[in-house]
């Protein structure tokens, strides 16, 4: 937590906004989808989730495959601790589905599903995106599915299935955005992204959450982003971007939300 902090202010004197921005395929991502006001009626629906799962006491039994959590550490977690302590919060709730939204994504995959708050959001953002979302726990999984058949969520596919398995078993498919969200930890983070970056086209975007979650994830962030692969990169804090655009210039920037 320290480590946040104090990371946190260091962002804070080291970012900036739209005026700061010179490329125009950026200037336009900030201006019009991180930096968009507009109040979408989805966002009545993300909330909702969320207040569903906040106001929730059921337990599950966690088999946790990543690095765990820091708040949470027992085996068997309640539904409301997990949305407080290792969610999504509601503002990035609503940046993912402004970034579906804005992109138009079409075919995305996420590592880590948890309970669906992400998801959820990416899914509203485009319902033709088709979502194919990844779960180790085998009891989140099912409780999280069991949620999205509720909610109507048509668009996404969900596979209990550790990382590393099911990567090794994607074809030739490309991904619009892939979304990691699970396993913080450093050498994992940069092994699924070089198994993954060959499904990445010219218009894709990872996203990558928490990259300040330990110093472990910030090491894992600027090893990615010096990847040649990796054109354009973004980093809000919370989450971070990076794109394939070949007609960009290699440039890296700290945008405040």
């Amino acid at each position: 937590m320290l480590y946040q902090i104090i990371s946190y202010f260091k962002f804070l004197f080291t970012s900036t906004n739209q005026h700061g921005v010179h490329s125009p395929f950026v200037y336009d991502f900030v201006t019009k989808c991180l930096y968009d006001k507009s109040a979408y009626d989805a966002y009545t629906d993300l909330k909702a989730y969320r207040t569903s799962l906040l106001n929730n006491t059921e337990t599950l039994k966690i088999t946790d495959l990543g690095a765990g959590s820091k708040l949470m550490n027992r085996a068997s977690r309640r539904v409301s601790k997990m949305v407080r302590n290792s969610s999504s919060s509601y503002e990035d709730t609503k940046l993912l589905f402004r970034i579906s939204r804005y992109f138009k994504l079409k075919n995305t995959l996420e590592l880590g599903t948890s309970l669906g708050i992400g998801t959820q959001a990416l899914s509203l953002g485009n319902p033709s995106n088709n979502i194919t979302t990844i779960e180790g726990c085998p009891n989140t999984f099912e409780f999280t599915k069991q949620n999205f058949e509720a909610l109507n969520l048509a668009n996404i596919t969900s596979i209990n299935s550790n990382f590393k398995s099911y990567i090794s078993q994607l074809d030739n498919e490309s991904f619009d955005c892939i979304f990691f969200d699970g396993h913080h930890n450093k050498a994992a983070t940069i092994a699924y992204f070089n198994l993954l970056k060959s499904k990445a086209h010219n218009n894709s975007v990872f996203i990558f959450d928490d990259i300040y979650w330990s110093k472990d994830m910030t090491e894992a962030w600027h090893s990615i982003i010096t990847n040649d692969a990796i054109t354009v990169s973004i980093d809000c804090f919370n989450l971070g971007f990076v794109f394939f655009r070949k007609e960009q210039p290699k440039q890296h920037f700290k945008i405040r939300l």
